[in-house]
Formats: C-alpha cells, structure tokens, sequence
C-alpha cells in the first residue's frame, strides 16, 4: 500500500470534517497558499521556464527513520540517482536530518525571480484544501562544493501540539522551504536572497545544491530550527522506509551564460598577419 492509500485508510470521520472547514478557510497575508489557490507560487514540473535538471550526485548521507533512535534503520526508500533528471525520474527518502548534494551540467546563475526549484511528493488532504500532507527540507548552495550557504527558512506552524506522522501543514505557514508545494510543482528559490552573504559564495556561479531533511519533532533534543529560531514542525515521527523528505528533482531556470570563446594563440597570430597584409596593399594602392 502506498503512503497516500495508507494515508487516507487513517483518517477518521471527524478528522475529515476539520479538513473540509480548513478548505474553506479564508486567505490569510502570511506567504503564499498550496496549489490549487490563488497566489500560489508553485513551479510546475513542465514549466518550460525549467532550463534543465541536476545531473550528478556529489554527496548522500541517508538519516534515521526516527531522530530519537539514531541507532535504528535508516530511510531506504529509493537511490540518490533517483533525484537527477525531472520528477518522473522517482524519488531519494532522506531520512530524519539526512542530506543529498547535487550538481549540474553548467553553474546555475542569480537572474529574474527564482533561480532554481525543488520537488517533493506532498498531497492534498482533499480536492480544492489549503491543507496538505508536506515533508519539509532546508536548501543551501555553494560555489566551490565545500561553503554551503542556507537560504533563510521560515516557519508558522504552531509549536504547542505535534504535528503527527500523517498530519497535515498550511503552505501560508511557510517559506523558503523545500516540499512547501503537493507533488509536480517545485518550490523556487532566488539566488539575489544569499547576494552578499559571503566572499565564498558568487551567485553568479552556484554548482552545486544541497537539501537537508528538516526534522519536524517539536522536542528541542531532535528537532531542526528555522531562521526566527522556530522549531519547524512537520509530520513526526515517520518510522517507515520513506521517512523524511522525499525529493524528486531539482530544475534549473537560470544557467549562467556560457563564456566566450577565446582564440587559439595560432588564431591570433594568422589574424595579426592578415591585418598586415591587408595595411601594405593599401600603402601599395596609395603609392600607385
């Protein structure tokens, strides 16, 4: 059984009357809502803004099912492979804190709006909702495949009462995570956010890109903080084979240009002697 049909097999009668008043709940001006509603800032997968997909794996470290047993299995679901190419490639599980750092055929570069985006497998708790079934992951780049810089995430879940292992999160809650949108749409993120952060970092040439699951427990011993010092909360604990986040692709919208082309010196030399060639004929025209 696959995690939406198990899933659904869970929810009780009562839960879903929460979720059909949640659907209809009205806009709030935090940050943009989930697909399907208006102003959401979803990418689709078969936008041709995507330029192309990342094509190397550069680093995996698998994480736990569970943070609070880091002895236990790990997350087993897919191989890192799965991540290269656009999302119908399949998915990478990483695990609670686990990671993936991919590359790309050429350096992706900061232009007009997102840069790049990242996919995961979330859904709707039901057709038309604002509530979605969401793993979460903090994304950070780097230039020279060692200073990795994290664009700062930001999280509104409530932090009184656990989100559980098959709960649901408001995308108006969130920002500047991964897996913020329901599966075939990619959440952008803009190279100018990370413009000036460090020397190390040139967003005119980012190669690589790492994802780190966010540990969504709410327990200070285990879970994962955003930017505002939030403990970010998310569906936990998910003991299973495809714990953590689940990504599917990262697109690329903005190469940086190919450099130009610079003459062979043999070039440079045949041009200077035609240049002179052609500087004596005219000296040659004029005498005459």
């Amino acid at each position: 059984m696959n995690r939406l049909a198990t899933f659904r097999s869970m929810i009780p009668a009562a839960l879903c009357g929460t979720l059909a008043l949640a659907a209809s709940a009205p806009a709030r001006a935090d940050f943009d809502p989930q697909i399907g509603q208006p102003g959401s800032k979803g990418i689709a997968a078969t936008s041709p803004l995507f330029q192309g997909w990342a094509t190397s794996v550069a680093g995996f470290e698998r994480g736990p099912q569970n943070a609070a047993n880091p002895a236990g299995p790990l997350a087993n679901v897919g191989t890192p492979e799965n991540a290269l190419g656009d999302p119908s490639s399949g998915l990478v599980s990483l695990g609670d804190g686990g990671s993936i750092t991919l590359g790309f055929d050429a350096p992706i570069a900061d232009g007009a709006g997102a840069d790049f985006a990242v996919f995961e497998n979330g859904f709707l708790a039901s057709a038309g909702s604002f509530l979605a079934y969401l793993e979460l992951a903090f994304v950070e780049v780097s230039t020279d495949g060692v200073n990795f810089f994290r664009f700062a995430a930001t999280s509104l879940t409530q932090t009184s009462t656990q989100v559980g292992g098959f709960g649901m999160l408001d995308a108006r809650d969130l920002d500047n995570l991964a897996g913020k949108y329901v599966a075939g749409y990619g959440t952008g993120f803009d190279l100018a956010e990370l413009a000036g952060v460090s020397p190390l970092l040139d967003v005119r040439n980012v190669n690589f890109v790492r994802i780190v699951d966010v540990v969504g427990s709410i327990d200070p011993a285990y879970g994962s903080y955003d930017s505002l010092g939030n403990l970010v909360n998310d569906p936990y604990a998910t003991p299973f084979g495809s714990s953590g986040f689940d990504l599917t692709g990262v697109g690329v919208i903005n190469f940086a240009p190919a450099p130009a082309a610079v003459p062979e010196p043999s070039s440079l030399a045949l041009a200077g002697i035609g240049l002179l060639v052609t500087a004596a004929l005219r000296a040659c025209r004029r005498a005459a």
